[in-house]
C-alpha cells in the first residue's frame, strides 16, 4: 500500500513540475465545458429562409408574417424569381425557401385549397427534419385558423404545403456525416502525427545531432511533414472509395477539386501539428495539447455535430477561427451539392489563409537550433 502512495505522490510531483501540463489537464476542460455547454445544442432556431411571394396580397403577407414572428425562422431575403432559390441554398445563406403561388389569395377567398411550396436543403438531415416539422406545424395551425373563420368557411384546411428537399431527398444522415468524418479523420491523424515529429526527436536526443548537420530548417521541416501529408492523401483516397462504394454517398462534384481542397486542408493540419510540436516538450504533452486546445473545440464548434446557426450569437464569431468549419462546407458542397470553386472559393480562400498562416508561424518557432 505504501508503494502505491509513493507512486501517486510521484505523479503529482511530476504534474507540479510541468505548469503547462497542469493547465492542459485542469484548466482546459473547465474552459471547454463552459463554452461547449452553450454550443452543444440540438435545438433548431433561427433557420435562415427566403420567401418568394408571387401573390403579393394581404393574405400572403399574413402567412409570411407567421414565419417572421416565429423564433424558429429568420426571413433573410424576399425573392422575385424561383431561379434565385438555387444561389441561396447552394451557398448556405438559406436552409429553406417558401414559395407562395400567384393564385394563393384568390383560392382561399373562393374557399378552395391553396398549396404553398417549401424547398429545403437536406444536407443536414437531422436539422432539416426538425425545421420541416416546424414549418409544417406553422402552416397547419394557420390553415386551421382560416378554416375556423366563419360558418361559411369549408372544414378542410385551405392551405397545404408541398415539401421538396434538395441535395439529400431521402434525408439520409450518413450523407451528411461521412464527408465530415473524412475531414475529422484527416485532422486527427495528420495533426497528431506531425505534432510529435519534432518532440520525438527532442526526447530521444537526436534533435541535437540534427542541429550540428548542414541540413537547412526548411529541409528538416519538409522531411518531417511530407510523409504525413502523403499518408493523409492515402487516407483521402481510401475513405472516399469507402464512402462512395460502400455507403453510396453521392459524389456529385469534381473529384480533382476534392483532392485539391484536401491538399489545402492538409497544409492546415500539418502546420497545426508542427506548431503544437514547437510549444510542447514531450510527446504526451503534444498529444494532450492538440486534443484539448485544438481537436475537441474544432469538432464541437465547426458544425460537424451541432449546426453553427443554432449556437448563441456570442459563440458564432469564434467559429470563424476554426479551419474545420470551412473544410466541412467544402466537402459537403462537393459531395452533396456538386458545386464548384465558383461557389466554394470564399471557404477555400479562408482555409488556404489559415494554413499558410499557421505553417508560417510554426516555421518561425521551429528553429533548427532549438533543443
Amino acid at each position: 500500500m505504501n508503494r502505491v502512495v509513493h507512486i501517486i505522490r510521484k505523479e503529482f510531483l511530476e504534474l507540479r513540475r510541468d505548469p503547462r501540463l497542469f493547465g492542459i489537464v485542469i484548466l482546459a476542460p473547465i474552459v471547454q465545458l463552459t463554452m461547449l455547454g452553450y454550443a452543444a445544442t440540438t435545438d433548431v432556431r433561427d433557420v435562415p429562409m427566403v420567401v418568394l411571394d408571387e401573390d403579393r396580397t394581404s393574405d400572403s403577407r399574413d402567412l409570411i408574417s407567421r414565419f417572421e414572428a416565429s423564433d424558429n425562422f429568420v426571413v433573410v431575403e424576399s425573392l422575385t424569381s424561383i431561379r434565385q432559390v438555387d444561389a441561396y441554398l447552394d451557398t448556405g445563406r438559406a436552409w429553406m425557401a417558401l414559395a407562395i403561388p400567384a393564385d394563393y389569395s384568390s383560392r382561399i377567398r373562393a374557399g378552395q385549397p391553396a398549396v404553398v411550396q417549401v424547398v429545403a436543403d437536406g444536407t443536414d438531415a437531422n436539422s432539416t427534419n426538425v425545421a420541416l416539422g416546424y414549418a409544417g406545424r406553422l402552416v397547419s395551425a394557420y390553415a386551421r385558423e382560416l378554416s375556423a373563420m366563419g360558418g361559411a368557411m369549408p372544414a378542410p384546411p385551405l392551405i397545404g404545403a408541398e415539401v421538396r428537399v434538395w441535395f439529400n431527398p431521402e434525408l439520409e444522415s450518413r450523407y451528411f456525416m461521412i464527408p465530415g468524418i473524412l475531414a475529422l479523420l484527416l485532422l486527427v491523424i495528420t495533426t497528431n502525427l506531425s505534432s510529435m515529429a519534432i518532440v520525438r526527436e527532442r526526447e530521444v536526443g537526436t534533435l541535437e545531432q540534427l542541429n550540428v548537420t548542414p541540413i537547412a530548417r526548411w529541409e528538416l521541416i519538409t522531411g518531417k511533414l511530407l510523409p504525413y501529408g502523403l499518408i493523409g492523401l492515402v487516407d483521402v483516397l481510401l475513405v472516399v472509395a469507402v464512402a462512395v462504394a460502400w455507403f453510396e454517398v453521392p459524389l456529385r462534384g469534381s473529384f480533382l477539386l476534392l483532392l485539391a481542397m484536401c491538399v489545402v486542408y492538409l497544409l492546415t493540419t500539418l502546420g497545426l501539428g508542427l506548431f503544437v510540436s514547437t510549444i510542447s516538450s514531450t510527446q504526451q504533452q503534444a498529444m494532450m495539447t492538440s486534443s484539448f486546445f485544438f481537436l475537441i473545440p474544432m469538432v464541437f464548434l465547426s458544425g460537424f455535430v451541432f449546426p453553427i446557426e443554432n449556437m448563441p450569437g456570442w459563440i458564432q464569431p469564434v467559429t470563424y477561427l476554426i479551419p474545420l468549419r470551412y473544410f466541412l462546407v467544402i466537402m459537403r458542397g462537393i459531395f452533396l451539392k456538386g458545386v464548384g470553386l465558383e461557389t466554394l472559393w470564399p471557404h477555400a480562400a479562408a482555409l488556404l489563409a489559415w494554413g499558410v498562416g499557421i505553417l508560417t508561424l510554426a516555421i518561425l518557432r521551429s528553429s533548427k537550433r532549438t533543443a
